[in-house]
């Protein structure tokens, strides 16, 4: 099975800043935007698309670099977090959308979406996070190995990224719980094919804000400042607890941050959630929506 049976909505372009910005954009009503994260792309959210459609107006674009969006080279694009929010504040503008938005969002997502949501609070209805963060790490956690690599030692990070792919391939292992199939494997990593079609991958990590002097700080600084004026949107936490990178620690952090967001945990579900438990977190975001309408 081709694996663009598994994707089979309509491809839809914006320009931003001169490069063709890709999304998804199905359904008709209260607009639900799905924004990913490193090294995924549109495709990651399929099943939601699909499954909300339906009753809801599912947009998923995918970043720069990323999906079947341009991939430019880094002296054409900054491949920054700063850039990622510019870059989502004009797709949304450019879509003129008379409603308020939901948000859905995971891994760099929660950074992304939650950088708009601070600049733009009065545009949102309800935000739903899955195994993301939009702060600095908590209790001063360290890196886990494998990104401290990637982000300290660039020439390897260079060969294993962009020459052998291996941070998206490690992925469809590493952040799943169950065995995936070879076709959505092979829709998971489509749009990486070729070392220059993976910058956006190397970049992600290296773009991790350690201390404040990455150019990322900033921005997760003031998202750490301001997400208490989020604190009267209704929020869902769906979160898989066998991810060994945005672990139990990340999932307390926002509790903390949000202590009424209605929180759904999946034991048996890692980093890709919705992999694991798609069906599962269809459901619980669906009722969420109907109990807190837009």
């Amino acid at each position: 099975m081709d694996w663009h049976t598994l994707y089979p909505f309509q491809s839809r372009y914006k320009t931003i800043q001169g490069l063709r910005y890709h999304y998804i954009d199905e359904g008709t009503g209260e607009p639900i935007i799905m924004i990913h994260g490193n090294p995924t792309w549109s495709f990651y959210f399929r099943n939601l698309i699909r499954g909300l459609s339906p009753d809801y107006r599912a947009i998923a674009p995918d970043h720069i670099g990323c999906g079947l969006s341009d991939k430019p080279s880094p002296k054409a694009y900054a491949y920054t977090l700063g850039a990622r929010i510019r870059d989502l504040e004009s797709f949304i503008s450019g879509l003129q959308f008379d409603r308020k938005l939901t948000l859905v969002l995971h891994d760099w997502g929660g950074a992304i979406g939650m950088g708009f949501a601070v600049n733009h609070p009065e545009m949102i209805s309800r935000i739903i996070i899955m195994n993301t963060a939009a702060f600095s790490p908590p209790h001063g956690k360290n890196l886990p190995l494998r990104l401290s690599i990637i982000r300290h030692c660039p020439a390897l990070a260079r060969f294993l990224i962009l020459r052998l792919n291996l941070f998206a391939r490690s992925a469809l292992i590493l952040a799943t719980q169950k065995s995936l199939s070879h076709t959505v494997k092979k829709g998971l990593i489509a749009p990486y094919g070729s070392p220059a079609n993976r910058i956006a991958t190397l970049k992600f990590v290296q773009d991790i804000p350690i201390s404040a002097h990455d150019p990322a700080w900033e921005y997760i600084d003031r998202m750490d400042r301001h997400l208490t004026d989020l604190l009267h949107i209704p929020m869902m936490i769906a979160w898989g607890l066998m991810d060994a990178v945005f672990d139990v620690d990340y999932l307390l952090e926002w509790k903390r941050r949000f202590p009424h967001a209605e929180t759904h945990l999946f034991e048996n579900a890692g980093h890709y959630l919705l992999e694991d438990e798609g069906d599962a977190v269809l459901s619980k975001i669906f009722n969420f929506l109907k109990r807190n309408p837009g």
